[in-house]
């Protein structure tokens, strides 16, 4: 009798695949990174047949490790970096060009060219999101206007789009011979191209972008059987059921299933989701209108979601390029070395920032740098920049929802960093809490996959299985808090109009 499910977690820097068990524990896990490719300042792109490859060997791994084989996996849940852009050729299964990763800002003058006369609020209304490089719709267009012949293939038909969890359940399930081309709200919602109201895609809206409507998948729930893994799968003839974009994923994995309840992620970048219900809630405080999941049939849920860019990737960049760490985990105990940030503020807006300012002119600095400061200190004011970030956000959902927060429920690799939750939870002034299960993101994928098989009955038994793991009392006093927040809020200022 099958007793698992799977879930592949395609993220920004690696890909895994999961065994989870019954009660929503790890069983088993197999990763592997792939290559940052960076061709040009602001520009952020991955192999797309890197990461195929590497699913392919993660399963391996995954089920080598529990001791398993296909027979032993009920259904099969992706999970994925939500607004990365893959575009291949139907009857190769070649793509076209890299993967434009989420990060990418290349498609800055394509946004400016659309928001010419409306704005780029343009087509918020219809579809939840502002004009902003960070979704899909303009590396679509980049890729048909720069790689050769792009444009008349995809007009011709012979080209489809995906975000990775299109590209994965395409070749899981046969490819080029008969491959589902298939995507989920939550993911068709990051495009700029779905009406979140009727959740189909937006034909004035592609016809304003220049992308025809036979490169995109079909629009499905996030929890019903796509399709079956193909012959000469590791995984053959077991379903694939189950699809959530990774932020939402992470949501349901938390058992954050109704109005009023949130999450906040600590992966490359940070992102917070406030669920509102079967509500559609407008922001107006710089916050994203999205679908936070639907379940076969039933009526969609939505949230609002606080985007940062850069919160884990800003640890990668002081090891990788800077060279102040050896490795991620040595920035805690670096920055423990100090007791403050000796006034040193960092704003790592790389690729501008996101929400709630939506400021693509920004770049990235450090400001109140004295004498005094060292990499210590450096490495601190990089850890507090993740906090700052989430608590502006967070002030957002709150003016948006018309809600208090009472605590924060938190997910994502940077979460086992004790000094930054604590300085969190400080920031903040509530407790931040911490599940058991901190692999959030594979499990609610898990999750969607085994409700559509019925390996869970429903979510109420999900919700039984969460358990609190570790918490964090806030110590900081409203006045050093407020104080901090001055000095930041000032710090950001300074990024603004730094590209002209």
């Amino acid at each position: 009798m099958s007793q698992f499910v799977i879930a592949i977690d395609q993220g920004t820097t690696s890909t895994r695949a999961i065994v989870f068990d019954h009660a929503g524990s790890v069983v088993s896990v197999g990763q592997l990174e792939h290559r940052q490719l960076l061709p040009k300042p602001g520009w952020v792109e991955h192999d797309p047949m890197e990461i195929w490859r590497n699913t392919r060997e993660v399963i391996g791994q995954a089920l080598a490790r529990a001791d398993i084989t296909r027979h032993d996996i009920v259904a099969v849940g992706i999970t994925n970096q939500r607004e990365t852009t893959v575009v291949w050729d139907r009857l190769t299964g070649r793509p076209v060009y890299n993967a434009i990763v989420w990060q990418d800002t290349r498609t800055q003058p394509l946004i400016d060219e659309l928001a010419r006369d409306s704005g780029t609020d343009r087509f918020k209304d219809a579809v939840g999101l502002p004009l902003a490089t960070y979704f899909s719709g303009t590396k679509i267009r980049w890729i048909l206007d720069n790689v050769e012949g792009a444009r008349q293939r995809a007009d011709a038909g012979e080209l489809l789009f995906g975000t990775t969890d299109t590209w994965l359940l395409w070749n899981l399930t046969g490819g080029a011979h008969g491959g589902v081309h298939a995507t989920d709200v939550t993911n068709a919602s990051r495009t700029l191209f779905m009406d979140v109201e009727t959740l189909e895609w937006r034909d004035d809206i592609l016809e304003a972008f220049g992308v025809p409507r036979s490169m995109l998948p079909e629009i499905r729930s996030s929890s019903e059987v796509y399709g079956i893994a193909e012959s000469n799968s590791l995984l053959r003839e077991v379903p694939i059921a189950g699809i959530l974009g990774d932020q939402q994923a992470a949501t349901f994995g938390q058992a954050a299933f109704d109005d009023g309840e949130s999450k906040s992620t600590y992966g490359t970048g940070n992102f917070l989701i406030f669920n509102t219900g079967e509500r559609i809630v407008r922001s107006g405080h710089g916050l994203l209108t999205t679908v936070g999941y639907k379940l076969g049939d039933a009526a969609p849920h939505y949230a609002l979601e606080g985007s940062i860019a850069v919160t884990g990737s800003l640890v990668q960049w002081l090891r990788d390029n800077l060279g102040i760490i050896g490795s991620a985990s040595e920035i805690e105990q670096l920055a423990a070395s100090v007791d403050d940030n000796g006034g040193a503020y960092f704003v790592p807006a790389f690729s501008g920032l996101f929400a709630p300012y939506w400021r693509s002119d920004a770049r990235g600095a450090v400001v109140g740098l004295t004498r005094f400061v060292t990499k210590a200190h450096l490495a601190r004011a990089a850890l507090e920049a993740t906090a700052f970030q989430t608590r502006e956000v967070l002030d957002a959902v709150c003016a948006d929802a018309g809600a208090e927060l009472s605590e924060l429920k938190v997910d994502g690799g940077m979460t086992a960093n004790e000094l930054l939750m604590q300085f969190q939870a400080d920031i903040l002034g509530v407790p931040v809490v911490r599940p058991v299960v901190a692999e959030t993101t594979a499990l609610g994928a898990a999750y969607a996959a085994g409700l559509a098989v019925g390996f869970w009955s429903g979510l109420d038994e999900l919700r039984a299985n969460w358990q609190e793991g570790r918490r964090w009392e806030p110590h900081l006093d409203e006045a050093s808090r407020e104080a901090l927040l001055r000095q930041w809020k000032k710090a950001v200022t300074r990024t603004f109009d730094w590209v002209e």
